[in-house]
């Protein structure tokens, strides 16, 4: 036989071919032979997302600050929740261990100061965790009112002072860096000098020149800022500009600056990107993200609270107790009257619902191993039981058979085959999900005595 390198490497690849058949046998066999939740995480599921490496290191501490009762109420189809209402949403915040909290714009009007001042007040009362901090423009007149409540409560407020940056903003304002730097400087003076911490803010940062993003969060770090905020104003930004933006401001301003700075990103989502940029920019070297419940704020609103929850704590970086994450969406969507979308990841009603026969069966499969992690994750990337939530099998025209005896187990209810052969025919002739009254009418027509023959 002719000795080709293709025969030559046919015969060095046989042994290990054999050697690959085995591993795999004995892999699959330690695989089926182990319990389903000791095998969840490597075994059962590989995951491409860490091929390479996690992106973030699960050493890194990540915060959060809830913006929803402050640039959360600037959208313009929510309602301005009542102030218990405010409490209610405060308190659940605090219960998912969210580090910080804005409280208000106090310098808007009466209203506002009042609603700041009694979230303050409850915050340091109540003994909370999280910590307030207030939006203010870079203005004394906006600075002094919390100035005034920090004192009333006897708690240091960090003062979040804003104003526009970007060339854009700049021409329509007729605004120099020049004036800009200096107001920047007035004011977090203004504010440190009164004890406030101060974080500090530039609008449309990610659309700002590198030039007059070193000369004005420098200039604010050296009048005694020790956070700095770079926005996303109008949701221009793409995971790369968000990484670039906190990477080049991490090593142009704040290691220049010799002082320890919070460095946060505060994005909006206008095209739909705002998650994936809130993750970039903490894989860049972001400390904080900002971020709203049922993502709202101005237009189409900022990262959403819940799925930067859901996400840090699936990434590893956060393990608190989130089983209260649907109530604390629900509060907000009471409170300001918006709806949460049926589809809307983690807390929307369909999120952990589903009536198709094949996913059914699947997941009632797992939960006869009796093993919820596998249950919750056969058809799921987000384990329902993370959350406080459960899968719910419905009945519905794609349903199978299995649909029907689980739906009718979980209740208690014996599946007879009648009862099932019913409900899994009107099943087929409905044009959506069967109600709970629907399919509870049938199991009663199905028990009920037959009427008497008259004669």
């Amino acid at each position: 036989m002719v000795r080709t390198r293709a025969n030559v490497r046919r015969q060095h690849e046989r042994p290990f071919a054999a050697l690959r058949r085995t591993a795999l046998a004995i892999t699959e066999a330690s695989i089926i032979n182990r319990p389903p939740s000791h095998k969840m995480k490597h075994e059962l599921i590989h995951d491409w997302n860490t091929y390479t490496g996690a992106e973030i290191s699960t050493t890194r501490h990540v915060a959060l600050n809830d913006e929803t009762l402050r640039d959360g109420l600037q959208n313009p189809s929510v309602r301005d929740p009542s102030i218990a209402e405010k409490i209610e949403i405060l308190h659940l915040m605090e219960s998912l261990g969210i580090d910080t909290v804005n409280i208000g714009l106090p310098g808007a009007g009466p209203r506002a100061y009042a609603d700041t001042e009694a979230l303050a007040h409850e915050i340091v009362t109540s003994r909370m965790k999280i910590r307030p901090n207030c939006a203010a423009r870079t203005l004394k007149n906006d600075i002094q009112p919390i100035i005034e409540i920090s004192e009333k409560v006897g708690r240091p407020i960090e003062a979040a002072t804003f104003l526009g940056s970007s060339p854009i903003r700049r021409l329509v304002e007729d605004w120099t860096v020049e004036h800009l730097q200096r107001t920047t400087e007035d004011a977090v003076k203004f504010a440190a000098s009164a004890g406030l911490p101060v974080m500090y803010v530039t609008e449309d940062t990610i659309r700002t020149d590198p030039a007059t993003v070193i000369t004005l969060y420098s200039t604010a770090i050296r009048a005694g800022a020790r956070a700095v905020v770079l926005c996303d104003t109008v949701g221009h930004a793409t995971p790369r500009g968000a990484y670039d933006l906190v990477n080049f401001v991490i090593a142009e301003v704040v290691k220049p600056s010799g002082e320890k700075i919070r460095v946060d990103w505060h994005g909006h989502n206008d095209r739909g990107l705002a998650i994936a940029n809130s993750l970039a920019a903490i894989a860049a070297g972001a400390d904080q993200v900002h971020a709203a419940a049922l993502a709202l704020g101005e237009r189409v609103g900022n990262t959403p609270m819940e799925l930067m929850l859901v996400n840090l704590r699936l990434l590893g970086l956060i393990e608190q107790d989130l089983s209260k994450l649907k109530q604390y969406s629900e509060a907000v969507s009471r409170a300001t009257h918006t709806p949460i979308p049926p589809n809307y990841p983690v807390v929307g009603r369909d999120a952990f619902r589903t009536a198709t026969g094949v996913h059914a069966a699947a997941i009632v499969k797992a939960y006869k191993k009796g093993d919820n992690e596998l249950a919750n994750s056969i058809y799921s990337g987000v384990p329902s039981h993370l959350f406080g939530l459960e899968q719910i099998i419905e009945i519905g025209p794609l349903s199978g058979r299995s649909n029907v005896i689980y739906w009718l187990e979980k209740r208690g209810i014996a599946a007879s085959d009648e009862l099932v052969d019913r409900i899994f025919a009107a099943a087929k002739q409905a044009q959506r999900i069967m109600t709970e009254q629907e399919i509870h009418a049938i199991i009663a027509s199905a028990v009920a005595p037959a009427p008497a023959k008259t004669r």
